[in-house]
């Protein structure tokens, strides 16, 4: 009889779990406010990240560790794919539209598992020794961040590229790089900005003037408004007028955390963030005591894009940061992004649960589900 192997439950992180569901079903409680048919297109999603994480938990992923370069280049392809034969809208060429099929994908969302993943592969077959990683070491890993940092910021999704490229200088400087590296590029980099600055398109240059202006965007405006008329303890929704009447722009998306606070008002915006919180420091204490490099790159990658998707959009939508249409982590409506986080923690659990050899050699003995 096929039974579960108990080892699996044993090291299996219900944590994170726990903190995960009451994002998903706020979530989904908001959207079906702000839109019903938005909200079974949720529920579908959702539906299908039950499978994905079910599919990706299972398969023995050290084992396949050699995929993983295919993977990542797999989708450094696609991004190159973008360029000669994406799909432009709203004058950003992001997408490709499959052959036979009314579907398009988004290469730049794709990728985030890969670029994880594939920096944890290269960590775990060069680990950084004593005092971290060397000049040379540094500049191998970095190619990896910023190929496809350039791709998608030619997209242009400067954006999405700033986050991959936060989130793998982040996790270097959590695996160890000496300082004198650190010391270099941020000289660089400060050097730099003119020329950086330079570059940018002009919606990205008004965006930033709209940022630093006297006068925040429209955008912006309408989402203060419905952040400061939640008050303390929030309204009922039929006296959430700001988004009720569709005055707040994007409101299932980019700009939900302001009807969370509308909603829900401070006291609903603080328990929210402090799911958050609370997610990201379990997160980086899984990777602070794994001296497994494929734990600590994985839970330290995940930890940071909640980190700074989250930090972000909520500065965006109170108008402490330019709007990039960054998504709140597994809040806002949008299918590639919510799957693609949990593809990362399917991973991760699948790592933690299987870290040991014996573990896989039971599954040949028909000891797991």
């Amino acid at each position: 009889m096929w039974r579960i192997d108990r080892r699996i439950l044993a090291h299996f992180d219900f944590i994170m779990i726990i903190l995960i569901l009451p994002i998903v079903f706020v979530s989904h409680l908001l959207i079906n406010e702000i839109h019903p048919v938005l909200a079974q297109r949720h529920l579908v999603y959702v539906s299908i990240s039950l499978v994905v994480f079910t599919l990706f938990f299972w398969l023995p992923l050290r084992r396949l560790s050699w995929l993983i370069p295919i993977f990542y280049w797999f989708n450094i392809i696609l991004l190159i794919g973008v360029e000669f034969f994406g799909l432009t809208k709203l004058g950003a060429k992001r997408w490709l539209e499959l052959p036979f099929v009314e579907f398009t994908l988004q290469p730049s969302e794709l990728i985030k598992p890969a670029f994880i993943l594939m920096l944890a592969y290269l960590i775990s077959r060069n680990p950084p020794p004593i005092g971290g990683y060397h000049l040379k070491d540094f500049l191998k890993i970095s190619f990896y961040i910023l190929l496809p940092f350039f791709l998608i910021a030619k997209e242009p999704d400067l954006g999405t590229a700033t986050v991959l490229f936060l989130i793998g200088m982040g996790i270097l400087f959590l695996v160890g790089v000496q300082w004198k590296v650190w010391a270099v590029l941020i000289s660089g980099f400060v050097i730099s900005l003119p020329l950086v600055y330079a570059q940018l398109h002009d919606y990205q240059k008004k965006r930033l003037t709209d940022f630093i202006g006297e006068k925040p965007s429209y955008h912006v405006q309408q989402s203060i408004i419905a952040i400061g008329s939640g008050g303390f303890s929030g309204k009922i929704k039929e006296d959430a007028t700001q988004t009720q009447m569709k005055f707040l722009p994007i409101a299932s998306s980019d700009f939900i955390f302001a009807y969370v606070v509308e909603r829900f008002g401070f006291v609903g915006a603080f328990l929210l963030i402090t799911v958050y919180v609370l997610l990201v420091l379990h997160l980086l204490s899984i990777s602070s005591w794994s001296s497994d490099y494929y734990i600590k790159v994985v839970s330290a990658g995940i930890s940071l894009l909640i980190f700074v998707y989250m930090s972000v959009n909520i500065a965006m939508t109170i108008g402490f940061a330019p709007v990039v249409g960054v998504p709140l982590p597994m809040f806002s409506y949008g299918g590639s992004s919510f799957v693609n986080f949990i593809v990362l923690f399917a991973i991760l659990e699948n790592f933690l649960a299987f870290r040991f050899k014996e573990m896989y050699e039971a599954r040949g003995k028909k000891s797991f589900l």
